[in-house]
């Protein structure tokens, strides 16, 4: 089928009003008659916002100029586990259903950002469904594709950003709910890490695994949206503090060189074509400057499989159990029927599943430490509508192979589209890293979406200029040309921190060695008039580490940037100039290791 046309992108509206082309109030009247005309067949809104419910937020908009709020005017759908104020709050569930009195801590943000809200949308039932029809507000289709789900459980979210009613929408992703819609209706899906962006006024799946989402139709945008909201929050006892490593300036171009995971062993379900988008999506970072490193995927799996064979299911039982037990009928049978062992889970198998589920974690987190990112699928391969209803248990099990571990082990992901099928239904792949490396999966889904242009939904084309910065994340480089090298004296102080060496090479031929006076250390000193290039190495170092690094320091010496052979320049010692009273000028032996090993 054709796509509408639109463009919703951030910058698109931001530049619309900032010309005085366009309105807020104008806006959300439109979209909320196309949303209107689309709910019947999509069935993506429980409730639709209506003028008078807007016009407080409208209002407020009309007092101020565009340029002074980063969201001014950018219309955003909410999943109906989120609250907002005076709305009900129904999680797909008209028994459970009560009227929120606050807005939940994001949408709260994101109004006084200047973001106005369209509506509350479809989900499957208590956010327990990774495919989009287990609601009784009705199934939500596939934006590409009659024959498809949407995908879920943030099944209507995922939808309202495809069919063009909302610029970015909340969702939440326990096991997949984010990233599943995400990658079948050719949108960017942020699952951030836990605690970054609130959960506080969402009602619970597993409230130790749930995170709130963002669906968008660039990285760019979903990087402006986490960096605008993530912040501690002391109503979310789960909230934590972003580290200022994944700050926005995180975001950026990926270094050449940079290492990511791909599993050695994949499972495609027998869809060849959902395995030839994966090997273009390989063969496109590969184009970026990323070099591939299979990786066993074992451990990874085996812990997805306690998300539902394991006690998490009576988590899910603590938000729904009382009203099974009282109102049965009022909960959807195959939600049912995927809680019903949770009343006989005890704590003895709880405590056993958490040991195991640590010692899985133990051994993903050492496959992740010497890469930047890993890239598997998003879905093995997608099911339609017809499958679900002859399997619903199994066939939404597929959709979530590779989904279902990644809040268990605390991981970063994105869902990146890649392609589309012969059929024309939309694909998507993961990029995942370690936790708070978001905004630096974000810089590497960026130059995914540009080095192989794809149309964004509405068919826009991605037409942003390229991030100046260079993507970074929780590891940072450091150049030493002295006690630190390999297997020297002072070479311990990086390892015991957790340094891994990345290369040895040359600094730019712009700088002095000096023996300083106590014989034991050089000094780096910078000459543009008559310098030379120095042997160096370039070291990863955990960013948490760097402080205590830096305070082991002695004078002279210190940290600063230094220039490399390639033009890059990096963190590295230095010296300063006071320091070379009494030092040796030893320049000519190239570095410091020569110089130690001279006849």
């Amino acid at each position: 089928m054709s796509q509408p046309t639109f463009d919703l992108r951030l910058a698109t509206l931001a530049e619309a009003y900032r010309r005085g082309e366009l309105t807020p109030r104008a806006l959300l009247a439109d979209l909320r008659q196309k949303a209107q005309a689309l709910n019947p067949e999509y069935q993506l809104f429980i409730h639709l916002l209506t003028a008078e419910e807007q016009e407080p937020w409208l209002a407020a908009l009309d007092t101020v100029a565009p340029e002074t709020l980063p969201l001014y005017g950018v219309p955003f759908a909410i999943k109906d586990n989120i609250d907002l104020a005076g709305i009900a709050t129904t999680a797909a569930c008209p028994a459970f259903a009560r009227t929120a009195t606050e807005d939940a801590t994001v949408v709260a943000q994101l109004i006084a950002l200047g973001a106005i809200p369209v509506g509350k949308t479809n989900l499957d039932q208590f956010a327990t469904g990774l495919n989009g029809t287990r609601s009784p507000y009705g199934r939500c289709r596939n934006a590409y594709h009659a024959d498809y789900p949407s995908g879920g459980s943030s099944a209507g979210s995922a939808l309202a950003v495809a069919l063009g009613v909302a610029s970015f929408a909340l969702g939440t992703d326990t096991a997949g709910s984010g990233r599943v819609p995400a990658s079948l209706n050719n949108l960017m899906g942020l699952k951030a890490s836990k605690g970054l962006i609130s959960t506080a006024g969402v009602v619970p799946a597993c409230r130790t695994l749930d995170c709130t989402t963002f669906f968008t139709a660039t990285a760019d945008e979903a990087s402006r949206l986490l960096a605008l909201t993530a912040r501690p929050d002391p109503r979310d006892a789960y909230s934590r503090r972003n580290p200022q490593w994944n700050s926005r300036q995180a975001f950026g171009v990926p270094t050449p060189g940079f290492r990511f995971g791909v599993p050695q062993t994949l499972n495609f379900l027998g869809c060849a074509q959902s395995e030839a988008l994966f090997m273009q999506a390989k063969a496109r970072l590969i184009a970026l400057g990323g070099v591939p490193v299979n990786l066993d995927m074992t451990p990874f799996l085996a812990a997805a499989r306690l998300l539902y064979d394991g006690p998490w299911v009576a988590e899910r039982y603590a938000v729904v159990g009382a009203l099974i037990e009282q109102q049965p009928e009022a909960v959807l049978p195959v939600i049912r029927d995927v809680l019903a062992k949770a009343p006989g889970t005890d704590a003895v198998a709880t405590f056993r599943a958490m040991y195991q589920l640590q010692a899985y974690k133990a051994q993903c987190d050492a496959i992740l430490e010497t890469l930047d990112c890993v890239l598997t699928p998003t879905c093995p391969r997608p099911v339609t509508l017809a499958e679900l209803e002859a399997e619903p248990v199994q066939r939404n099990a597929d959709l979530g192979y590779y989904t279902n571990f990644m809040n268990l082990l605390d991981y970063a992901a994105v869902n990146v589209p890649v392609g589309f099928l012969a059929n024309g239904l939309p694909s998507g792949v993961t990029l995942f890293g370690r936790a708070f490396t978001d905004q630096y999966l974000l810089g590497v889904a960026d130059a995914f979406q540009r080095v192989q242009p794809l149309p964004l939904v509405g068919g826009s084309q991605l037409d942003a200029a390229l991030p100046a910065a260079t993507g970074s994340h929780d590891r940072m480089p450091l150049v030493v040309c002295g006690a630190h090298l390999d297997g020297l004296a002072l070479n311990g102080q990086l390892r015991e921190r957790g340094g891994r060496l990345l290369t040895a090479m040359h600094s730019a031929p712009r700088y002095r060695l000096y023996a300083l006076a106590d014989g034991r250390r050089p000094g780096m000193v910078r000459d543009e008039n008559d310098g030379a290039a120095i042997a160096v190495e370039v070291w990863e170092l955990p960013s948490s580490e760097l402080g205590s690094l830096l305070a082991a320091i002695p004078a002279p010496l210190g940290l600063g940037k230094v220039e490399l052979s390639d033009g890059r320049w990096l963190s590295g010692f230095i010296c300063e100039g006071y320091g070379l009273q009494g030092a040796t000028d030893i320049t000519a032996y190239g570095g410091w290791r020569a110089w130690l090993t001279r006849g």
